[in-house]
């Protein structure tokens, strides 16, 4: 038998690990509606689900990252009970096992969600019990990331927090929300707060703002990973079809700093225009560790299998391509080895049953 086709159905199948998903861009349509209904939420652009999504999608396919975040008022709006929280999450956790990932780190800001009084307390234990519930006779594991708004003064407050769930299924920190004129070094207490308490960090820089973002993050920060980092481009250049590396982007290669890249994102937020065109695999191709990943399954129509899939198709990837992203997901991923072992498992068996075998091994 030969290794399967690379298809929406094969790529389903396959053991996905996601890094990057923001828990308030990934609700159910129809989720939306009925909390809206039961908080007599009237803002909403409509209340049919189906339109609903199409205006989400819409809304975010505008070319400009502060366009893109416009639709999350309404996913917000809907998400200021312990209730909601606990649904969403669990409802979060249900999608991605239908899409066959069997891990999940799912980003959340919980200062976002206390218009109703809650505490960052009560956002984050809701969220996880969410989790839990959702993952219940599934074969999937989800962990959180607390992030704080990077236009707003939270942070240390966010880390606090992150580190009061640091063994019940929080594992790392990272900054959202609008980037340029917001850059890592606004919140450097909170990241030495968090590096001292052994807390995983991540951060969105690159996506909107220029690669000194990305040296901030990695330099000041002690970033692990890099949310997105697709500027780093603008420190890349060719000579003689030799790939060259300026200093930040060498900082990346240099120390095995993977980028969470989303493509679908990008080009909604206008970082790219088609997918052909997505950066994505040059920087594969110079030495830089990728990962790919939904960013807003909500807002940008998308899944983990259709992003895989629409790189496929964009760049021909084999499943040894398929497999290098997933094995740099896992790697880098926040768990301790011990769980990631068993996730290297999972591939390694589901590789061996499909006949796939790589170079080398």
């Amino acid at each position: 038998m030969a290794a399967p086709q690379i298809t929406e159905e094969t790529l389903r199948s396959y053991p996905k690990v996601l890094l990057h998903d923001h828990l308030d861009g990934g609700l159910r349509s129809e989720t939306i509606i009925a909390l809206a209904r039961e908080i007599n939420y009237r803002s909403l652009p409509s209340y049919d689900a189906k339109d609903l999504e199409n205006w989400m999608l819409a809304t975010a396919d505008q070319g400009k990252l502060e366009l893109y975040l416009e639709a999350f008022a309404h996913t917000i709006a809907v998400m200021q009970t312990e209730e909601s929280l606990f649904r969403v999450a669990e409802e979060c956790v249900e999608d991605l096992a239908e899409d066959g990932i069997v891990y999940a780190e799912v980003r959340f800001a919980p200062e976002l969600f206390q218009q109703n009084g809650l505490s960052l307390n009560q956002v984050v234990s809701s969220v996880l019990q969410g989790f839990e519930s959702g993952s219940d006779g599934k074969e999937i594991l989800v962990k959180g990331i607390l992030c704080a708004m990077r236009s707003n003064t939270r942070s240390v407050e966010v880390v606090e927090v992150a580190a009061a769930f640091a063994d019940h299924g929080i594992v790392g920190f990272d900054i959202a929300g609008p980037e340029v004129d917001f850059p890592p070094r606004l919140h450097k207490e909170a990241f030495n707060l968090a590096h001292k308490n052994n807390i995983a960090i991540t951060i969105h820089a690159g996506e909107a703002a220029g690669p000194e973002y990305i040296e901030e993050a990695l330099r000041t920060c002690h970033a692990a990973r890099i949310g997105h980092g697709v500027s780093i481009q603008d420190d890349i250049s060719w000579k003689d079809s030799r790939v060259a590396l300026g200093e930040i982007a060498s900082l990346l290669v240099k120390n095995d700093i993977p980028l969470e890249i989303c493509p679908t994102s990008n080009i909604h937020t206008g970082i790219i225009d088609v997918m052909n065109d997505h950066p994505l695999n040059m920087l594969i191709n110079a030495g830089f560790l990728v990962t790919i990943n939904t960013d807003n399954r909500l807002m940008s129509s998308t899944c983990l299998t259709n992003e895989l899939l629409q790189c496929s198709d964009a760049f021909a990837w084999d499943w040894e391509n398929i497999g290098n992203v997933a094995k740099n997901a896992i790697y880098h991923s926040f768990l301790p080895q011990s769980d990631k072992d068993k996730l290297f498992m999972k591939l390694k068996a589901w590789e061996e049953a499909n006949e796939i075998f790589h170079q080398g091994m």
